[in-house]
């Protein structure tokens, strides 16, 4: 069955380049982001790894643990990382989870239950672990975004995502393309002077989308 927002994402037990780890219990009381690849030492993976890399002071701002998961293994991992922080110009101090057997691609729906490595592999036999998962304290799956093989994910976008869904924990939405600092959106179900005990002054743009401050 499909992992859908607001399922509490699978536990599991699994060796990483940092030693052994319990997903769960690694996540704590913190937010998590879990960000895979089909294979080490690929150059659209390394730019990747190397831009979380870079957004290590950003994440722990916002309480949150990121992880990388690859069907390679942790001996791998740990000689990749030079490639990575050769690339992206600063440690890459986050786990990444040695996922050989494929039970965390499977389990998080990434791969079919049937799939399997062959022997000299390459990047194709995996191709669609490649994915972001954005994990709340509560271990619910709060986003999810999938790649193709060609196309370099956008962290500073999930970045903003991440912000967002932090945002709208306080009772709101946001709009499109919006941006910390910006104005949020009041929920439809919420009545106008529900809204305005809530929230205070607000913005009527149509009787369904009105606007306010983020709230404190």
């Amino acid at each position: 069955m499909s992992l859908r927002i607001n399922d509490i994402v699978p536990n599991f037990t699994a060796e990483t380049d940092h030693g052994q780890i319990t997903f769960h219990d690694w996540i704590g009381d913190n937010w998590a982001i879990l960000f895979s690849h089909p294979k080490d030492f690929t150059p659209v993976c390394t730019t990747e790894f190397g831009a979380v890399a870079q957004l290590a002071a950003e994440w722990e701002k916002r309480g949150t643990k990121v992880i990388g998961v690859s069907v390679d293994s942790a001996d791998d991992h740990k000689k990749w990382k030079a490639d990575i922080e050769k690339v992206g110009g600063a440690a890459a101090g986050f786990p990444i989870i040695a996922d050989e057997g494929l039970e965390v691609s499977k389990a998080f729906d990434m791969l079919p239950s049937e799939a399997y490595l062959p022997d000299g592999r390459t990047p194709a036999d995996s191709a669609t672990v490649r994915s972001v998962f954005i994990i709340g304290p509560d271990k619910q799956l709060k986003l999810s975004m999938t790649y193709p093989m060609t196309v370099g994910r956008n962290f500073a976008e999930v970045l903003r995502a991440l912000d967002a869904l932090q945002t709208t924990g306080k009772g709101v939405a946001t709009p499109a393309n919006w941006e910390v600092g910006q104005d949020v959106i009041i929920p439809a179900t919420v009545s106008d002077e529900d809204a305005k005990a809530k929230f205070g002054s607000f913005e009527t743009v149509l009787p369904y989308l009105r606007k306010t401050k983020v709230p404190d």
